[in-house]
């Protein structure tokens, strides 16, 4: 049995990295003896940890609890030697292990011959990405959390790890939806299918906060407050409400399912913070919901359309119903037709157990040369079909409808209907248009139009219907 050194870096707590000490200079992989070759008949898996934070905390807990039968299911005694933390004062919610020790400097634990394997969930792209690319080299296998990191590094991360020839493993489970279970599946339930379309609810802070808007009649900002205050939203919510978490889990997806490695920029993206109550109205009136939804679809031809938007989804669709911080992934294949994933994106344990099954999968010597899964040449296209949805704020005036109706012909998009409910506040007067399906390309130059017309208050909203079917 073949075993991968490897190094545990953990703490989504982190923001700021610079108050640990900064890494030295760096022996290249040639020059460390213990390599994870040779350390494969060894009967000890040992650990070092980068925050002691909420994941790494919930990491050192598993492995205490379910010691004994890590070691009966892996034939090896899983240890935890070191935690890089910022302050080594600080008081921390979890009981350190016998022979573990708190440290305050990357090196420590990079340049520690003891520690075997690796789980970096720091947060960040530059000082993370330093320790992953230094332990990599240094013979330790990477178990990660971060995201970020990988959307933003994928090529060179696979560039790095096909050049390395120490028998490194490169593990990210917990990076895309916490406890859900979606990276190992696509790497291994999918290599006999043809994945068509991806749809799903990846980003815990946006869909609680419109379950709260929707199911609870709260505004924006009061769901924003309300998921601050439980924890779900960050300080500074940008990446979450502006749909750019979501958009670099899709992007890794959208690498296992098709191949493809697509720049994030070109995966159009858009976040709920244009969403009000009336839109909600309008998707009660057509009987549906509104979600975020990362998108990807490959079409008839083999190119492949991505987007990040709030949906338009009906109250029969299996992603309406998913409430809270809750994920959920569809992907819809040649053979397994629906597969539909649902569990918790974010928190302490979900994440901390993917962490932990990447770290027993190491253990037990399971090997992934292709973590990403071969290439391809499918080609990415940034524009796609879809019935749309659109919210257009008005000053009253003669004409509107027929104006709005000259608009869509002069380019080719047809009007399924037209909604409006009473207007109670004329500041608030809006009215909805789901039109049939069009090339989004087609949309945005109605919506330039219409924006550009006397009566049209502010930008039009608008938002993709999620299924083509969506009446039936």
């Amino acid at each position: 049995m073949r075993f991968h050194t490897a190094f545990i870096a953990t703490s989504l707590a982190f923001t700021g990295l610079d108050a640990f000490t900064p890494m030295t200079g760096r022996p290249s992989a040639a020059l460390r003896t213990p390599t994870a070759l040779q350390m494969a008949d060894s009967d000890t898996v040992t650990l070092g940890i980068f925050g002691g934070g909420t994941v790494g905390g919930g990491i050192v807990d598993i492995i205490s609890k379910k010691e004994s039968y890590f070691q009966a299911l892996t034939g090896k005694h899983i240890k935890v030697r070191k935690v890089c933390v910022r302050d080594a004062n600080k008081p921390r919610d979890f009981d350190l292990p016998d022979g573990c020790s708190i440290v305050t400097s990357y090196d420590e634990i990079l340049d520690d011959d003891e520690i075997d394997v690796a789980v970096e969930v720091m947060g960040g792209t530059t000082d993370a990405k330093d320790v992953v690319v230094s332990a990599l080299q240094k013979g330790k296998s990477v178990v990660t959390a971060n995201k970020a990191l990988i959307a933003k590094d994928l090529p060179e991360i696979e560039k790095l790890l096909g050049s390395l020839k120490n028998g490194v493993e490169f593990r990210y489970e917990a990076a895309v939806c916490g406890g859900i279970p979606i990276i190992r599946s696509m790497q291994s339930d999918f290599v006999g299918d043809n994945v068509n379309f991806m749809s799903g609810i990846i980003n815990g802070c946006t869909n609680f906060m419109l379950t709260a808007m929707d199911r609870d009649k709260k505004s924006y900002d009061e769901a924003l407050d309300q998921a601050s205050k439980l924890g779900y939203a960050e300080a500074d919510p940008t990446l979450d409400v502006g749909g750019f978490d979501a958009r670099s889990k899709l992007k890794i997806l959208m690498r296992l399912a098709y191949g493809m490695n697509v720049d994030e920029n070109e995966i159009s993206c858009r976040g709920i913070t244009e969403l009000t109550k009336i839109d909600f109205e309008y998707a009660k009136m057509l009987g549906g919901t509104i979600k975020l939804l990362g998108v990807a679809e490959k079409n008839e031809k083999g190119e492949v359309s991505a987007f990040v938007s709030p949906c338009y989804v009906t109250n029969d669709d299996p992603l309406s119903s998913v409430n809270g911080a809750t994920n959920a992934i569809e992907v819809v294949s040649d053979n397994l037709v629906s597969s539909i994933f649902i569990g918790q994106g974010a928190g302490r344990y979900p994440t901390a157990n993917s962490c932990i099954n990447d770290i027993v999968a190491l253990a037990k010597g399971d090997k992934n040369p292709l973590p990403f899964n071969p290439s391809s040449e499918s080609k990415f296209v940034n524009n796609y079909s879809s019935v749309f949805f659109l919210r257009l704020n008005y000053r009253d005036k003669v004409g509107i409808t027929r104006q709005v109706g000259e608009v869509c012909e002069k380019h080719n998009v047809s009007i399924h209907s037209i909604l409006q409910n009473p207007v109670a506040k004329t500041q608030d007067a809006a009215f909805a248009i789901v039109t049939e399906k069009v090339e989004y390309a087609s949309l945005l130059k109605v919506l330039a139009d219409i924006e550009a017309l006397d009566w049209c208050k502010g930008k039009p909203f608008y938002m993709p219907v999620l299924r083509e079917n969506w009446q039936s």
